[in-house]
């Protein structure tokens, strides 16, 4: 990931044509020159002047998120494990380092959607919704937040990549969208846009590889704009704990294997052999089939389950290794930085 330092225009909406023609180079699979790279960079940075501002870091309580104003009445949308109970306390800290005073609305736990309001008066700067239903594999899009929270004198990181994946549930509703775009804990609720510059997604779950970023469709917050601008709060949550506890947050659990981002199914490329999956006797080639009897089909389900877990759960694990069916019970550890 990179910092990008930038001096911004004061206006309250800096515009973008939304009909304007992108750059050559996004309808390429990867940029094939230095032209390519350079339209690239001067068309991010013209995105930048109209989205840095209307990225926001938040601090609620002990604990810090981001997220991004969306009109001139001071909405802001982040994620529901950030924004977390209803009216509660909010700091809003602006790219420049103001800090404005805000509340907590409401927020689908199911999903991970969740809505504050800044409650100082004044004019913010903000930026449009777009839509997610289009979105195919492939899109390029831009993840924009404050990693490990807000740091003076760090504008919003930025990062570019790819749409991987728009999951979708039994009933064929977007649930969720996947990209390449790396997430750092305090990323959470921060905007995903098009490059056009409208947000398409918040950043809700950071997985185990690189490529298991998973964001909130923006779609549902459009869908379901009322009830979470009223305060309601409703749905299981993602993260809840057993038995009816409190939620956990996930993402920190380590199993120690990676996976074939382009396979079909879940087939591990490589097992490290110090690691809770290694000493259970999992290998290279091993097919993940379940964890606890919940069926893999994609790499996405696994890194979604595998992002809810926490260090010290036992887990069941079931693999193919040729035509023979395995089973294994693993307990997880904590995840240090540089682990893979």
């Amino acid at each position: 990931c990179f910092v990008v330092l930038i001096t911004l225009a004061t206006s309250p909406r800096l515009t973008w044509a939304d009909d304007a023609p992108l750059p050559k180079a996004f309808e390429k699979n990867v940029p094939e020159n230095i032209k390519d790279l350079q339209e690239i960079e001067q068309h991010v940075k013209k995105l930048l002047d109209k989205v840095i501002p209307a990225t926001v870091g938040l601090r609620i309580g002990g604990s810090s998120g981001s997220g991004v104003i969306i009109d001139s009445e001071g909405h802001v949308l982040t994620a529901g494990h950030v924004s977390g109970k209803v009216d509660q306390d909010v700091q809003i800290i602006l790219h420049d380092g103001k800090k404005l005073k805000g509340k907590t609305l409401g927020g689908n736990r199911g999903i991970d959607s969740g809505m504050l309001k800044i409650t100082d008066k004044g004019e913010f700067p903000f930026v449009d919704m777009g839509t997610s239903g289009d979105l195919k594999k492939g899109n390029w899009c831009m993840a924009i937040g404050h990693p490990n929270g807000y740091q003076t004198g760090r504008a919003p990181v930025v990062r570019l990549g790819r749409v991987l994946e728009v999951g979708k549930d039994k009933s064929g509703k977007q649930s969720f969208l996947r990209t390449d775009c790396a997430l750092v804990g305090g990323d959470s609720g921060g905007p995903l846009f098009d490059m056009h510059g409208k947000v398409i997604g918040i950043h809700s779950r950071i997985g185990p590889l690189i490529t298991a970023n998973i964001h909130v469709p923006v779609d549902t917050y459009t869908e379901t704009w009322d009830k979470l601008a009223q305060g309601e709060v409703w749905g299981e949550a993602l993260f809840a704990g057993k038995k009816g506890g409190p939620k956990k947050t996930g993402g920190d659990a380590y199993l120690g294997v990676k996976v074939d981002p382009d396979g079909k199914d879940c087939k591990l490329l490589f097992v490290n052999p110090d690691s809770p999956a290694g000493k259970a006797g999992l290998k290279a080639d091993d097919v993940l089939v379940s964890i606890d009897g919940k069926k893999i089909a994609t790499n996405a389900d696994f890194e979604r389950l595998l992002a809810a877990k926490r260090p010290d759960d036992l887990i069941a694990v079931e693999v193919r290794r040729g035509e023979a069916m395995l089973n294994y019970k693993i307990t997880l550890s904590k995840r240090d930085q540089g682990k893979s």
